[in-house]
């Protein structure tokens, strides 16, 4: 994987990340030590294969940095968990997808 930098711009409460110039963000929403992942938004000009996939794993693993569980209330981030079990750790006891 290729760790893109990421920034948590904590005043919008989004994740973010910059390529060619256009911004991406997984807006979120801190609770207990929980990080809800409630939107993705990759804009349609960012085209390079695997870029949405990549930015979750490199916002998951910046969550996983901060010892933080996460909820996935984005449709396509629960997808992503859904196939990436290895991430399955990081949910909090009881949620499942």
């Amino acid at each position: 994987m290729n760790e893109m930098e990421i920034k948590d711009n904590s005043f919008l409460r989004q994740f973010e990340a910059r390529l060619n110039g256009h911004l991406a963000k997984i807006e979120y929403s801190s609770q207990e030590r929980k990080v809800f992942l409630t939107k993705l938004v990759v804009p349609e000009e960012i085209t390079e294969e695997g870029f949405k996939e990549d930015f979750i794993k490199s916002v998951l693993h910046h969550i996983q940095e901060q010892n933080q569980r996460v909820v996935p209330t984005s449709p396509q981030i629960a997808g992503f968990l859904r196939k990436n079990r290895q991430y399955k750790e990081m949910l909090p006891v009881g949620i499942r997808i």
